[in-house]
Parts: structure tokens; C-alpha cells; sequence
């Protein structure tokens, strides 16, 4: 079964083709390790990690990179606040960062590249760049030439006039056109640089991925994968280094980026003071809360961040939950555990999540309304290896039905009744229909009657 991706190159869905289909290469942009993460970063991890789970059900060998940032001005910023030595700063970060995304379900990259580590690789390519008069020195810097690279600005779809407009630019003295960015820059006394052919410096952001990439993934790369923030100036700036590095050579076939998530409909900044961090988040929400929640919406689209969002998924998780509980008796090989082609079909169409959950509510209902073990055996299936290309349903039960504890009803009840209900409304006993009805709102429980069969969430 076919995979389709929306290229942001193309501006279109494509039938996704790996250069070599045994072994697919994907690189996604990761964090810079100077504070915790918040919910909006985890948003690329989670949806592109359902990326990777699925390529690696289609192809053999799949090699993941994910970079860690750990040199960069914001980094510095906080250790000369702190106090605190860098290495120790970003290693702490690093640490945390890991264990947050491990927490949400997120498998680890097969490689994760630090910046720090591969300083002969940017060197060596800023070099190529000026030998091949790409980039230039000037005032102790070194700066990639935008006029160099006649197709600069195709992936943001803007000319160099428009992005000189739009003043996502550092205008300095130093530079021949405004829009001209840093390969390399001088280090002051004092703080962290490296011995290069310009000085003692340090990288600028942009090359620190090409750099990686090359070295680990090859000079071309199946997916490359961000936010929808990154398409200007980072992904630009790197699609212009790496091509003019390796002639001749593209550099990625499919761009995929996700959109941005906002905290009750404003946007989520420090300066507004509605930063959510995921450290904290998942101290009082179940991670897996956090990660449906954040594949409730399709990647490419935006995603409001409140509390309606985190209970609906809550509920959902609910109700998946109990219902395996309801077959636990019914023992599954790892042969068993496939997917079914309507899943598939989901996330083959440009990762789509919402329909995907849509799927597996399905077979939840499948499961309760079975009137024989084998029917129930075959949807066991299917909702579990689901929840495997989702990274859901993946805690032994008795840790998620922990949560459901001091309520009037357990889940298991509820489920019960629902399926005598519908069981009552086939049969046109509509009294007994009317009578678990009212028992269920009784114990603050919705059921809504669907085309996915009867849902229920709790009220409190």
C-alpha cells in the first residue's frame, strides 16, 4: 500500500519513492538544548515519530536522524546568566529532552547528531563554499551568498526581494546583500569557540544540519522533516548550502512539515506567558494523553492546545482501554498483530491521524458489539497493531485503569451497558434503550450514537 506526503517543495501530494528503498533516510530538525521543551515542540517528534513507524512497517531498514543544537547564542545567553558551564547546561537539556519524548512514546532516532561533535565537517563545507565562490569572509565572518544560488527562496515560494521585506534578516555592514547569513562567526574572549581557516569561532545554525545530514544520512536524503516555522530561513538556507556543496546533487526529495500549535486559539510564547512545558505537563496528564492529543489533528494543520483537547483524548484513551480489558482473555501471537488496509489507507494519505483514530474507534466498537470470540480476536488485532503505527495502547492495562478508579461506573460497566443498549435498540426495546440511558447519564456518562457506533465519555 502506497505512502503520500505532502511536499512543500512541489506544493502537492506525492506517491512517496525512497532513492533507495532499502534503506530510507529521514532527518527531522531537534531541539536546542538550553531550557525544557513545551508542548509545541513535542508536536514535529510526535507526528513524524508516527512517520518513522510507518515507514518501518513498509521498509526493511529505515535510518532516523534527529540533531541535538548544543552550540548556539541562545545557549551561551543562558550559561552567562547562570553561571553554569555550557557542556553542562546542554547535557542536562539533552537528557531531559529524551526523556520527555520517551515518555510521550516517541522511539529513539537511529542517530542523533550533536553540533559539537562535528565541527571538521562544517568546517571542510564552508571551505568548499568559498573556494566555489558561493560564500565570502568578511569582518571575521563567513556568510553563504544568496545571489549565488539563482533557485534561493523556491521552498518558501518567496523572491529575495520579498524576504529582504519581510526582515527575518540581520542587516550588518559586513554583508554584500541583506540576506546574506551566517556560515561562520568570531567567538569572543571567554566564550566557546573553535580554531578554523577564519579565526576562532564558532558555526552558524543553518549549516550545523547540512553538515550532520551529509555525514550520516548521505548528500541526498528521502524526508526531511520540521515545523512549518523552519521553512524560512533555516530550511531555505539549507537547501542552498548543501546543493551548492554537492553540485549537481539534491539534496531532499520530500520536505514535511507540520503547522502550529496554539494554547486556546493565542499563540504559545514566553513573552505571553502560556508556555506549557511538556517536564511539567506530563506530571499531572498521562503521556499518552499528550500524544493523542497531539495527533488529534492532521500534522499539516493547526492545533489548539486546551483543555477540551487533552480530555477528549482522555476519553478516547478511556474507552480503547477498557475494551481491551473486556478481551484480555484472548491471548495474540506477534503474527496476528497487522494492521488492517482501512489503517493503512489513513496513514497513507499524508499521515492522516484524525481519520486513523477514526479507524480504531471502529474496531473498539467491533469489539463490543462481536457476538463470537473469533470476530473479537480479529479486531483485538487489528486495534492493537494500530495502535503500534500510532505509538498508542502500548501500556500493560492495568496502568492506564488505574486512572479510572472512584467512579460510579468502571469502564468495563459502561462498555457493558452500551452494548445491551444497542443490543435493547436493535431488537426495538426501546424502553430498556431509554432505561440505560438514563442510568448512564445518571453517572455522569454521554453516550452519543454515531456512524462509528455508540461513543461515551465521562462528564467529570
Amino acid at each position: 500500500m502506497s505512502i503520500k506526503l505532502y511536499n512543500t517543495l512541489t506544493r502537492r501530494k506525492e506517491d512517496f519513492t525512497p532513492l533507495d528503498p532499502d534503506r530510507v533516510t529521514m532527518y527531522l530538525c531537534g531541539p536546542t538544548v538550553y531550557s525544557y521543551a513545551h508542548i509545541g515542540n513535542a508536536r514535529p517528534a510526535v507526528v513524524f515519530d508516527v512517520l518513522n513507524r510507518l515507514l518501518r512497517h513498509h521498509y526493511k531498514t529505515v535510518v532516523f536522524a534527529r540533531n541535538i543544537t548544543d552550540v548556539d547564542d541562545k545557549i551561551i545567553a543562558a550559561s552567562e546568566v547562570s553561571g553554569e558551564p555550557i557542556d553542562a547546561i546542554t547535557e542536562r537539556f539533552t537528557d531531559i529532552y529524551n526523556e520527555d519524548m520517551q515518555a510521550l512514546g516517541v522511539l529513539p532516532p537511529d542517530i542523533e547528531p550533536r553540533a559539537t561533535a562535528h565541527m571538521p565537517e562544517m568546517i571542510a563545507m564552508i571551505a568548499q563554499l568559498i573556494e566555489t565562490g558561493h560564500a565570502y569572509e568578511s569582518d571575521q565572518h563567513v556568510l553563504f551568498s544568496v545571489t549565488s544560488y539563482p533557485d534561493y527562496g523556491k521552498l518558501a515560494n518567496r523572491s529575495l526581494d520579498d524576504m529582504q521585506a519581510g526582515a527575518r534578516v540581520e542587516v550588518a555592514d559586513y554583508k554584500r546583500h541583506p540576506g546574506d547569513f551566517v556560515l561562520w562567526k568570531p567567538s569572543a574572549d571567554g566564550q566557546v569557540g573553535w580554531d578554523s581557516p577564519w579565526g576562532r569561532g564558532r558555526p552558524g545554525w543553518h549549516i550545523e544540519c547540512s553538515a550532520m545530514s551529509a555525514r550520516h544520512l548521505g548528500k541526498t536524503i528521502d524526508i526531511h522533516c520540521g515545523g512549518i516555522d523552519l521553512i524560512f530561513p533555516h530550511h531555505e538556507n539549507e537547501i542552498a548550502q548543501s546543493c551548492c556543496a554537492h553540485p549537481g546533487t539534491p539534496f531532499v526529495r520530500y520536505w514535511v512539515h507540520n503547522g502550529f500549535l496554539t494554547m486556546n486559539q493565542d499563540k504559545m510564547a514566553k513573552s505571553v506567558g502560556n508556555v506549557l512545558t511538556v517536564n511539567e505537563l506530563r506530571k499531572r496528564v498521562h503521556p499518552e494523553v499528550l500524544r493523542l492529543a497531539l495527533l488529534s489533528a492532521q500534522y499539516r494543520q493547526p492545533l489548539d492546545w486546551n483543555e477540551d483537547v487533552v480530555q477528549q483524548a482522555t476519553d478516547r484513551l478511556d474507552k480503547m482501554y477498557c475494551t481491551l480489558r473486556s478481551v484480555e482473555n484472548i491471548q495474540l501471537s506477534e503474527d496476528e498483530l497487522t494492521p488492517g488496509e482501512e489503517m493503512l489507507a489513513a496513514l497513507g494519505d499524508d499521515l492522516n491521524t484524525p481519520k486513523a483514530l477514526a479507524v480504531m474507534a471502529k474496531l473498539v466498537s467491533r469489539i463490543n458489539v462481536a457476538t463470537d470470540d473469533d470476530e473479537r480476536r480479529v479486531a483485538k488485532a487489528q486495534l492493537l497493531a494500530s495502535g503500534r503505527l500510532m505509538g498508542l495502547l502500548e501500556l500493560p492495562l492495568n496502568e492506564w485503569l488505574q486512572n479510572c478508579q472512584g467512579r460510579a461506573l468502571s469502564s468495563e460497566q459502561i462498555n457493558a451497558l452500551v452494548t445491551e443498549r444497542e443490543h435493547a435498540r436493535a431488537n426495538r426495546n426501546f424502553q430498556r434503550a431509554d432505561e440505560i440511558r438514563q442510568q448512564l447519564t445518571d453517572a455522569s456518562v454521554q453516550i452519543e450514537d454515531s456512524n462509528e457506533g455508540t461513543l461515551w465519555k465521562f462528564l467529570q
